[in-house]
């Protein structure tokens, strides 16, 4: 593939441009920022639909790229992100969070375009690191500290999805990407190598564990591309597959349960995403045409009201250096606007008419619906009731509207506001103009969101949860605790059994010389011994004795030789 090529893929211009940005300063710098994300933007739009590139790489084809209507729409979206993020990222102090979050967007761009699970997987590790250099560029310990739980998660996910992809490419002989079934060790391996970077239980707990300890910036940019790059190859992959309904159904309870229990405000929308992608990776799971349209739609305007929300509470970080639920309260008086793009965030992840939430998870419950499948449709309507409640009102309550704390920060700087006022003309633009965002799914849909019982049904829902929420406001206010998940096992237990190992190890060590020692005793000691000065071969031989010895070889040879 040639340079020129190459500089037309979407997420090769984001890659490349990150060496760009990273030693760029001032005007240049934001410029670069800038202007990259919607240069991939455009040239997401310049590929032509069925376009490819292939390539022949130790004797395997490649594709590196392949557009379809499903490649297209998150190849969009992720460069959309990438400009909001690098916008309200501007004034970060680091220099070295900007051009990683490129790195990673690039590298997301890449494997929503991949054709092959070989080009998917270079793409997904390269997307790891991104991710793990964004969160090293807090620069605080707990960061550090994080990022080595989320490293190592994400390595057991990445050789898991290697070892799949190579067990699928001896049985298939075929790198191609295409549509599978857990009926295979090599399937199931790649299927739980997605699941991994989806959030799936019960290693979830690295997204709650690792995100909200990057920077205010960073954490807007973490929350768009793994899980989401996840939905996608769910997507592509295993549509249809049974046991993603259950997989997705607990991701949602989960996420929705700790959240309500949880006093970091980035950390609630933290298990928020868990408890979203569960959305996506249930519709998955149904498998009908409405069911990927719906999972598709959905991961699409999640990443504008999550990016929105986290934006929100970003800012609070940004201009307060709090973080804990506890710490804040009566915010909306002097930051009225970030207040406000929160609330627009909330009502959008909560499924509220006329935001992009309503018209993206309708389809999901609808396709549950149409199936028959009641006990997952009543599912999804009480998780719904669970999303208004920990994101919806628990956020933006806690941190804006609660008992007052005294704190009056001022707005956040204009690059910060601009990119908060721009994702929530999104999130609204999409909920009422939603036919664009319908054009670009995956299969052809006449579905439309705004009928009477819907939405009478969805305030109906909305407003008693909402009843809920304040009728238990003792019991859910929040106090200095921390909430053990279950990252809390590999974190005790796994330096005990590091510990145990490195002793079963010395050990071992220690009984391997000890063999080989009494070894080498019994079999070389003795050989040396006849070597001593006084020893059969160690003493002087006269001259006649030598040639004896060397007749009575040579007779020995001469008998072997001709009986043999």
């Amino acid at each position: 593939m040639s340079m020129s090529n190459a500089l037309m893929h979407p997420g090769f211009l984001l890659v490349f441009g990150a060496v760009l940005v990273a030693p760029a300063k001032g005007g240049l710098r934001s410029a670069l920022a800038l202007v990259l994300p919607l240069v991939a933007l455009w040239s997401v739009w310049q590929l032509d639909a069925g376009a490819s590139w292939h390539a022949r790489i130790a004797g395997l084809e490649v594709a590196l790229l392949v557009v379809d209507a499903l490649s297209r729409m998150f190849a969009t979206i992720f460069a959309v992100m990438a400009f909001g993020g690098a916008l309200f990222g501007l004034n970060q102090a680091s220099r070295t969070e900007l051009p990683t979050a490129f790195l990673y967007a690039g590298s997301a761009i890449g494997v929503v375009l991949a054709g092959d699970l070989l080009t998917l997987f270079v793409f997904w590790e390269l997307m790891s690191v991104g991710s793990l250099l964004v969160i090293w560029s807090a620069g605080t310990k707990q960061a550090y500290r994080a990022s080595l739980r989320y490293l190592a998660v994400h390595l057991l996910g990445g050789v898991l999805l290697l070892i799949g992809i190579c067990g699928h490419v001896v049985q298939t002989g075929s790198t191609g990407f295409t549509a599978m079934a857990p009926d295979s060790a090599a399937h199931w391996l790649i299927l739980v190598g997605f699941l991994v970077n989806a959030g799936a239980l019960p290693l979830s707990a690295w997204i709650p564990d690792a995100y909200p300890e990057a920077s205010w910036s960073g954490t807007v940019f973490l929350s768009a591309f793994t899980t989401k790059t996840a939905v996608y190859a769910l997507l592509r992959g295993f549509p249809g597959a049974e046991v993603l309904v259950f997989v997705g159904l607990c991701m949602i309870f989960y996420g929705i349960i700790f959240a309500l229990l949880e006093n970091d405000m980035r950390r609630i929308l933290a298990y928020s995403i868990v408890n979203q992608v569960g959305f996506m990776v249930t519709a998955i799971g149904i498998g009908t045409e409405m069911a990927l349209n719906g999972a598709a739609s959905h991961a699409f305007t999640h990443i504008l009201y999550k990016a929105l929300l986290l934006m929100s509470a970003g800012s609070v970080l940004f201009m307060t250096g709090k973080r804990r639920c506890t710490d804040l309260g009566g915010l909306f008086q002097s930051m009225p606007l970030t207040a406000t793009c929160g609330i627009v965030g909330a009502l959008a992840i909560s499924s509220f008419p006329l935001t992009s939430g309503f018209v993206s998870k309708s389809m999901i419950s609808q396709a549950a619906a149409d199936q028959h499948m009641l006990t997952v449709w009543l599912l999804l309507g009480a998780a719904s009731a669970g999303v208004f409640l920990h994101a919806g009102i628990k956020f933006p309550w806690f941190v804006f509207f609660q008992k007052d704390s005294g704190l009056r920060p001022p707005e956040p700087p204009l690059n910060m506001r601009l990119a908060m006022v721009l994702f929530a003309i999104l999130c609204i633009g999409l909920g009422i103009f939603y036919e664009p965002l319908y054009r670009m799914l995956p299969y052809s849909s006449d579905y439309i969101p705004y009928t009477g019982d819907h939405v009478v049904s969805q305030l109906q829902l909305l407003v008693f949860s909402g009843l809920a929420f304040f009728v238990m406001l003792g019991w859910l206010r929040r106090t200095l605790t921390i909430t053990l998940d279950f990252d809390w096992f590999y974190r005790r237990f796994g330096p005990a059994l590091l510990r145990e190992a490195q002793r079963g190890i010395q050990l071992a060590r220690t009984m391997a010389m000890a063999l080989a020692t009494a070894c080498f005793r019994l079999a070389v000691v003795p050989f040396v011994d006849l070597h001593r000065p006084a020893a059969f071969f160690g003493r002087t031989w006269s001259t006649s004795g030598m040639a004896l010895g060397v007749m009575v070889i040579l007779l020995a040879y001469l008998v072997g030789y001709y009986v043999w």
